[in-house]
Protein backbone atom coordinates (compact mmCIF):
# COMPACT_ATOMS: atom_id res chain seq x y z
CA UNK A 1 0.00 0.00 0.00
CA UNK A 2 1.32 3.40 -0.99
CA UNK A 3 -0.12 6.60 0.44
CA UNK A 4 0.10 10.26 -0.52
CA UNK A 5 -0.81 13.46 1.32
CA UNK A 6 -2.68 16.09 -0.68
CA UNK A 7 -2.46 19.70 0.54
CA UNK A 8 -4.59 22.49 -0.87
CA UNK A 9 -5.63 26.01 0.05
CA UNK A 10 -8.71 27.89 -1.12
CA UNK A 11 -9.91 31.42 -0.39
CA UNK A 12 -13.69 31.50 0.04
CA UNK A 13 -15.74 34.72 0.09
CA UNK A 14 -17.62 33.87 3.31
CA UNK A 15 -16.97 33.71 7.04
CA UNK A 16 -15.35 30.61 8.61
CA UNK A 17 -18.69 29.83 10.30
CA UNK A 18 -20.51 29.93 6.94
CA UNK A 19 -17.91 27.73 5.22
CA UNK A 20 -18.03 25.28 8.13
CA UNK A 21 -21.83 25.03 7.94
CA UNK A 22 -21.82 24.62 4.16
CA UNK A 23 -19.45 21.67 4.48
CA UNK A 24 -21.07 19.81 7.40
CA UNK A 25 -24.78 20.58 6.91
CA UNK A 26 -26.12 17.95 4.46
CA UNK A 27 -28.65 20.34 2.86
CA UNK A 28 -26.07 23.09 2.32
CA UNK A 29 -23.48 20.54 1.18
CA UNK A 30 -25.96 19.25 -1.41
CA UNK A 31 -26.76 22.82 -2.46
CA UNK A 32 -23.16 23.67 -3.37
CA UNK A 33 -22.19 20.26 -4.80
CA UNK A 34 -25.45 19.54 -6.62
CA UNK A 35 -25.53 15.99 -5.20
CA UNK A 36 -27.23 14.37 -2.23
CA UNK A 37 -25.47 14.33 1.16
CA UNK A 38 -26.47 12.76 4.48
CA UNK A 39 -25.26 12.81 8.06
CA UNK A 40 -25.21 14.66 11.33
CA UNK A 41 -22.28 16.93 12.14
CA UNK A 42 -21.28 15.30 15.44
CA UNK A 43 -18.09 13.50 16.35
CA UNK A 44 -18.39 9.79 15.61
CA UNK A 45 -21.33 10.24 13.23
CA UNK A 46 -21.18 8.90 9.70
CA UNK A 47 -21.95 10.89 6.57
CA UNK A 48 -22.18 10.49 2.80
CA UNK A 49 -21.74 12.93 -0.08
CA UNK A 50 -22.08 12.89 -3.85
CA UNK A 51 -25.06 10.49 -3.84
CA UNK A 52 -23.14 7.99 -1.71
CA UNK A 53 -19.89 8.07 -3.71
CA UNK A 54 -18.11 9.51 -0.63
CA UNK A 55 -18.48 7.99 2.84
CA UNK A 56 -16.90 9.03 6.10
CA UNK A 57 -17.07 9.57 9.82
CA UNK A 58 -16.47 12.77 11.77
CA UNK A 59 -13.42 12.54 14.05
CA UNK A 60 -13.13 16.14 15.31
CA UNK A 61 -15.33 19.19 14.88
CA UNK A 62 -14.61 22.75 16.06
CA UNK A 63 -17.38 25.03 14.84
CA UNK A 64 -16.07 27.57 12.38
CA UNK A 65 -12.46 26.39 12.84
CA UNK A 66 -11.72 22.77 12.05
CA UNK A 67 -13.26 19.64 10.53
CA UNK A 68 -11.48 16.29 10.69
CA UNK A 69 -13.06 13.18 9.22
CA UNK A 70 -12.36 9.78 7.76
CA UNK A 71 -12.97 9.55 4.00
CA UNK A 72 -13.36 6.82 1.39
CA UNK A 73 -15.12 6.46 -1.95
CA UNK A 74 -16.94 3.67 -3.76
CA UNK A 75 -13.74 3.30 -5.84
CA UNK A 76 -11.51 2.77 -2.79
CA UNK A 77 -8.85 0.08 -3.27
CA UNK A 78 -9.61 -3.14 -1.40
CA UNK A 79 -7.82 -3.43 1.93
CA UNK A 80 -6.88 0.26 2.22
CA UNK A 81 -7.80 2.06 5.45
CA UNK A 82 -9.85 5.26 5.25
CA UNK A 83 -7.94 8.44 4.51
CA UNK A 84 -8.13 11.46 6.81
CA UNK A 85 -9.34 14.90 5.74
CA UNK A 86 -8.42 17.88 7.92
CA UNK A 87 -9.93 21.25 7.05
CA UNK A 88 -8.71 24.32 8.91
CA UNK A 89 -10.70 27.54 8.51
CA UNK A 90 -9.18 30.96 9.23
CA UNK A 91 -10.62 34.42 8.70
CA UNK A 92 -8.71 36.51 6.16
CA UNK A 93 -10.50 39.85 6.27
CA UNK A 94 -14.09 39.09 5.22
CA UNK A 95 -13.04 35.82 3.57
CA UNK A 96 -12.01 32.38 4.78
CA UNK A 97 -8.74 30.67 4.06
CA UNK A 98 -9.53 26.97 3.89
CA UNK A 99 -6.50 24.70 4.27
CA UNK A 100 -7.12 21.05 3.42
CA UNK A 101 -4.77 18.19 4.27
CA UNK A 102 -5.92 14.86 2.83
CA UNK A 103 -3.62 12.24 4.33
CA UNK A 104 -3.40 8.51 3.62
CA UNK A 105 -4.84 8.90 0.11
CA UNK A 106 -4.12 5.86 -2.07
CA UNK A 107 -1.17 6.85 -4.28
CA UNK A 108 -2.72 5.46 -7.46
CA UNK A 109 -5.81 7.66 -7.00
CA UNK A 110 -4.22 10.78 -5.48
CA UNK A 111 -3.97 12.80 -8.70
CA UNK A 112 -7.68 12.28 -9.44
CA UNK A 113 -8.67 13.18 -5.88
CA UNK A 114 -6.47 16.29 -5.89
CA UNK A 115 -8.18 17.52 -9.05
CA UNK A 116 -11.57 16.44 -7.73
CA UNK A 117 -11.21 18.61 -4.61
CA UNK A 118 -10.56 21.63 -6.83
CA UNK A 119 -13.27 20.91 -9.41
CA UNK A 120 -16.02 19.47 -7.19
CA UNK A 121 -15.46 21.29 -3.89
CA UNK A 122 -13.47 24.51 -3.85
CA UNK A 123 -14.76 26.00 -7.11
CA UNK A 124 -18.44 25.12 -6.41
CA UNK A 125 -18.06 26.40 -2.83
CA UNK A 126 -16.71 29.72 -4.14
CA UNK A 127 -19.61 29.95 -6.60
CA UNK A 128 -22.16 29.01 -3.89
CA UNK A 129 -21.13 32.00 -1.79
CA UNK A 130 -20.69 34.34 -4.78
CA UNK A 131 -24.27 33.60 -5.83
CA UNK A 132 -25.68 33.91 -2.28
Amino acid sequence: MKFVTIRQTALIDASPAEVYEAYVDPKKHAAFTGSAATGTPRMGCKFTAWDGYIMGKYVKLEKGKKIVHEWTTTEWPAGYPPSIIELTLKAKGKKTELVMVHSKAPAEQAEDYAQGWRDWYWEPLKKYFADA
